[in-house]
């Protein structure tokens, strides 16, 4: 394929969700508005209940966002000053801000080849200040929830997982967010499960969590009148949740067209220069957020998909514990060796489920094409 050839590959292409059930949304939306229903109400119920049956959970708690799933949830576990909690130094920074914002420390160890926690690295970690662990499920593909939620049972560890990028995805047949205390998931419009703004869910086999939570997402009420401790204004907008019970139906079809497009990128490219290509574990079921290769050119490949038309994402540059941010934490570079490079080699190729063939094909083929000018 030259270089000139041009078909147009966006990285997303939000809008285009919306043509197979704009007219369910727009009607759900227009008796919302009839209604006045704006803040909590029958739609979040319906909510919380599909989406417990989703993730193979008793409860599930509709809240604004994913990065306030994480820190109610380190919060309601009762962790906060002078506690540390380990987790990826290789996610998205709200795995670790959450932490912070908690009052707690972020602690990080490093992750292996499939960019999960390495539960060893978890283990070395541990301290007599640890408290949990928030286990991210990176690019939609589940970590090694057994040994994790075995070195926490060892060390007597709260297990938070962070779900944001793996609604859907099992392992062994059980789903992500069912395994630790919580899950948390991000509802935000990159994500396979998205409201049409922010939104974000907590799920929990646990009673009593549950209940807490229910209140932590509201003030801290009780009731309309009566505080039972002071908290934050987090919950699940009424609106959105209408919009994600009309995608609730279309997920499972929407997962099974991302792992197609996988399984057409994994046969194209199979073989190709050095690239490094994701892959399903024994018993995993990812969902793949993102397809992720790897290649010492990176940065050469994304500039050569770019000239064909196609877009890519690096998810993430810079790991956490070389942030700005984190700099009082007292990391350095070399210190998650396994991360850090992984963050010069990455690359995110298009996956969402409105891609068509032709464009995953020219993708490939764009690929293809600058391994062969190399060769």
């Amino acid at each position: 394929m030259a270089t000139t050839t041009q078909i147009a590959v966006p990285y997303v292409a939000l809008g285009a969700q919306y043509q197979g059930i704009r007219q369910q949304v727009l009607e759900r939306i227009g008796g919302l508005l009839d209604s006045g229903a704006f803040i909590l109400g029958q739609e979040v119920a319906d909510f919380e209940r599909d989406f417990a049956t989703l993730c193979g959970t008793r409860h599930a708690i509709g809240v604004a966002n994913g990065t306030d799933a994480l820190f109610l949830s380190l919060m309601a576990l009762g962790i906060g000053a002078g506690d540390e909690v380990i987790t990826a130094p290789n996610s998205f920074l709200a795995s670790a801000s959450s932490i912070v914002l908690a009052g707690a420390k972020p602690v990080f160890a490093d992750v292996l080849d499939d960019f999960n926690l390495d539960p060893q690295a978890v283990r070395k970690a541990i301290t007599p200040r640890t408290k949990a662990i928030i286990v991210v499920h990176l690019t939609g593909r589940p970590a090694r929830m057994r040994e994790l939620m075995e070195v926490a049972g060892e060390h007597d560890l709260k297990v938070v997982e962070d779900c944001a990028q793996a609604v859907g995805a099992t392992l062994d047949g059980q789903p992500v967010g069912s395994f630790g205390s919580t899950g948390c998931f991000s509802l935000h419009p990159l994500k396979n499960l998205a409201a049409a703004g922010d939104g974000g869910a907590i799920t929990t086999n646990d009673g009593a969590l549950h209940a807490r939570l229910l209140q932590a997402r509201n003030h801290g009420l009780r009731d309309r009148d009566h505080c039972a401790f002071f908290s934050y204004n987090s919950r699940l907008d009424n609106l959105q949740a209408a919009i994600l019970n009309v995608k609730l139906r279309e997920l499972p079809k929407w997962t099974e067209r991302r792992r197609a497009i996988a399984a057409a990128y994994l046969a194209k490219l199979n073989g190709v220069g050095d690239l490094v290509l994701p892959h399903d574990g024994r018993g995993e079921q990812g969902v793949y957020h993102t397809f992720v290769v790897q290649t010492a050119r990176r940065d050469a490949l994304k500039d050569h998909l770019a000239a064909c038309g196609v877009d890519t994402k690096v998810h993430y540059p810079v790991p956490i514990h070389l942030q700005e941010a984190a700099a009082g934490l007292g990391y350095r570079r070399g210190d998650f060796p396994v991360t850090e490079k992984q963050s010069d080699t990455i690359l995110s190729l298009p996956v969402y489920p409105e891609l068509e063939d032709r464009q995953v094909d020219h993708v490939a083929a764009g690929i293809t094409d600058f391994f062969n000018r190399r060769a």
